[in-house]
């Protein structure tokens, strides 16, 4: 029921319109039951008022409805009635009224503070839960890749070894020296001191350490990116997401050696809004691929790299494939 009062507490006219009608509905009611009550009742249908408006309306409106209702107590229903006089009886009696809804009203008031706190953390929560759900998902489909790219790499080795020792010397040397820039792009997507190197330096090292690890020799990676800088999350999110795409172009846009060109482009589009493109020269999307429906992993794990930074990613094909990530240019407010 807190929660439901939240947009009725957002439009302030509208309580203000609330706390003057329940302060002449409870006026009415007051003189109608005038003639029945005992003397010494004279807040009776105000209390009722006050909370209720506070509740449903918000601090600014309970406020108001606590005043027009104390003033109308005190001018129709405080000795000597029709009018405002002050006097012993009537200053105590106001006081003890001034008391009972300021504490009803800061007890409202901290009640809905403390339910909007609390849904705010849960809702903070949830993102974080999510954010990590997607980055172990992406972290076992990363070390997935990475043993079938050891097999691969040790099978091939394999083949060039034969029977010369030397050859096979040479060929775990290379194995070691591939695994040991897997191991580099990993220390670099989850290294905190990375935050202080601008984005485009970082991405462009990032992207060296893939190409070093596929072999990708005829391979350029081209880095077009403003001196900006994103804060831990928001670049581990977006370095991460260009590792997929990366990735995935080195391992399907081009023929095997063939050479090519990968660009990434990082632009402000609006005052809170830029935009991330990963464009390759190679095959282009094939045909029928709709990402919509498609069950690929890779492309569901970017998808939510993409929705944590409020960002919708968008796939487009031609001379190559042109991948586009429109999103926030800062994280939300807290």
């Amino acid at each position: 029921m807190i929660q439901a009062t939240e947009r009725l507490r957002a439009q302030v006219w509208l309580g203000d319109l609330v706390a003057l009608g329940a302060t002449a509905a409870a006026l009415g009611l007051r003189l109608a039951v005038d003639d029945v009550l005992p003397p010494g009742f004279p807040y009776l249908t105000f209390f009722p008022a006050v909370i209720l408006t506070t509740f449903f309306c918000g601090l600014r409106a309970g406020i108001t409805c606590a005043t027009l209702s104390g003033l109308s107590a005190w001018y129709f229903f405080l000795p000597p009635t029709t009018g405002f006089v002050v006097s012993a009886q009537s200053a105590l009696a106001l006081a003890f009224y001034v008391f009972i809804v300021a504490v009803d009203i800061a007890l409202i008031h901290i009640m809905h503070t403390a339910s909007a706190r609390l849904r705010h953390e849960r809702a903070v929560t949830a993102g974080l839960y999510e954010q990590q759900r997607t980055m172990f998902q992406e972290l076992q489909h990363r070390v997935a890749n990475n043993m079938q790219f050891v097999a691969a790499l040790l099978t091939l080795q394999k083949r060039r070894v034969g029977t010369d020792p030397q050859a096979a010397l040479a060929a775990l040397d290379e194995a070691r020296v591939r695994l040991e820039t897997i191991s580099r792009i990993h220390r670099r997507l989850y290294d905190p001191d990375r935050i202080s190197l601008p984005v485009g330096q970082y991405l462009q090292e990032l992207c060296a350490d893939l190409l070093d690890a596929t072999g990708a020799r005829t391979i350029v990676c081209l880095v077009e990116v403003p001196p900006v800088r994103f804060d831990l999350t928001r670049l581990t999110t977006l370095s991460l997401l260009v590792v997929e795409v990366v990735t995935n172009a080195l391992k399907h846009a081009f023929p095997e050696g063939a050479g090519g060109t990968i660009t990434i482009r990082l632009e402000t589009t609006a005052p809170d809004r830029m935009a991330l493109t990963v464009a390759d020269d190679g095959r282009g999307i094939p045909a029928g691929f709709d990402p919509e429906t498609s069950r690929s992993l890779g492309l569901r794990i970017a998808q939510g790299l993409a929705a944590q930074l409020d960002g919708t990613l968008t796939y487009s094909g031609g001379s190559g494939t042109v991948v586009r990530l429109d999103f926030a240019a800062a994280a939300p407010a807290a």
